[in-house]
């Protein structure tokens, strides 16, 4: 390539844009390395090294041809000068409560093309911290959490349904004889039924202590939302005693819920002993049947005032009767995090799941984790 190969490229660069071609600088410099590759005495190679790196579009093909036989073969050509393109009016959409007639006001519209970015608080909070919330966004996001459904895993029933056609089944002999009575005493297809389905209880745990303060009201709104929004769910709250909030929570107004909540747990932000509050549990309700097959949740960041070979006694007693144990940890999610505390170390080895519950996304991703299971483990 001769030295001013560089300068020819941005040269007819200059002419390509002159027709109103669209050509990016990145564009130029692919072209001049192509020239470089291929140099400029053959023609066919400039052509298709220019059309390569030059022409985007289909439609720009016609002034390309045109510019290149004027540039490049002297060719006399009348150029159709294209006018610069419009600049793009960059505007910034929020999307908020106030629906799509926020914006609107007595601004003209701006001419030409206008390109949209669109800002979303909802999405913002999603992924931030509770700790870091401020008491508008604490608000904000109980109103969000409204929307989240608590669907709990599936276990086999008792009670047996009508089998779908061609599955397998028992004989249903009952719908056989009524079907066969409608066709005039003849059994024409025969019916089967198979278990059907219910879901399992699910069981909230929340620690309420004081380690736990810029977390427990968040996440027992989330309880709140998942009592009122199916049935089958027991919350609890951990502290220095236990407290069944079950009845407090089940009122559909959050404000006169939590209220309720907070009237009857007498040890909020106080201390923690989980090993305690969790014997408990399983003497009064859990071994006896609540945690039996149930889906048990634990919202803790593990600290624990007692011994940890206590806590660790007290589940596995839970394990052994619960469908699985899914432990909630709001520090999960810091940078560096080791589950080094004594009462987490302890419980770990009995815990199924080990989440993070720190924002709306972690809890949305929980709501996921309580609906994920096997189907019927060990024949239950």
């Amino acid at each position: 390539m001769p030295p001013d190969g560089a300068a020819l490229a941005v040269a007819f660069a200059g002419v390509l844009r002159g027709t109103g071609v669209d050509v990016p600088v990145g564009s130029v410099v692919a072209f001049s390395e192509a020239l470089a590759a291929t140099g400029v005495a053959n023609r066919d190679h400039v052509y298709w090294a220019g059309r390569a790196t030059l022409v985007h579009r289909p439609e720009d093909a016609p002034a390309y041809d045109a510019a290149f036989a004027a540039f490049w073969e002297r060719r006399p050509q009348t150029l159709a000068l294209g006018s610069r393109p419009e600049p793009v009016r960059v505007t910034l959409a929020i999307d908020d409560a106030l629906g799509d007639d926020a914006g609107s006001g007595s601004e003209p519209e701006p001419a030409g093309p206008t390109l949209t970015v669109r800002y979303s608080p909802a999405e913002v909070l999603r992924h931030k911290d509770f700790a870091a919330y401020s008491p508008g966004e604490l608000a904000e996001a109980r109103r969000l959490m409204a929307d989240l459904r608590l669907g709990g895993a599936l276990r086999r029933s008792r009670r047996r349904r009508p089998a779908r056609r061609g599955a397998h089944g028992r004989p249903d002999l009952r719908r056989t004889l009524r079907r066969a009575l409608r066709a005039g005493g003849e059994p024409v297809r025969p019916s089967r039924s198979a278990p059907g389905e219910r879901a399992r209880r699910v069981v909230l745990l929340v620690d309420i202590s004081g380690s736990m303060e810029p977390y427990a009201r968040a996440l027992l709104r989330f309880a709140h939302a998942a009592v009122v929004g199916r049935t089958r769910v027991e919350v609890f709250t951990l502290g220095t005693r236990l407290t069944r909030l079950t009845r407090e929570l089940s009122s559909r107004d959050p404000d006169a819920a939590l209220a309720a909540a907070g009237a009857a747990a007498t040890d909020w932000s106080g201390g923690t002993r989980l090993g305690e509050a969790l014997r408990r549990f399983n003497d009064e309700w859990g071994v006896r049947g609540m945690a039996r097959g149930a889906v048990v949740v634990i919202l803790s960041d593990g600290w624990d005032r007692g011994e940890p070979e206590h806590l660790a006694e007290q589940m596995r007693r839970l394990a052994r009767v619960a469908h699985r144990v899914v432990w909630v940890n709001p520090l999960k999610a810091s940078p560096g995090y080791q589950p080094l505390a004594r009462g987490m170390a302890a419980a770990l080895p009995y815990v199924d799941d080990f989440v993070e519950g720190h924002s709306l996304d972690s809890l949305e991703r929980l709501a996921r984790v309580i609906a994920r299971s096997r189907r019927y483990p060990h024949g239950a």
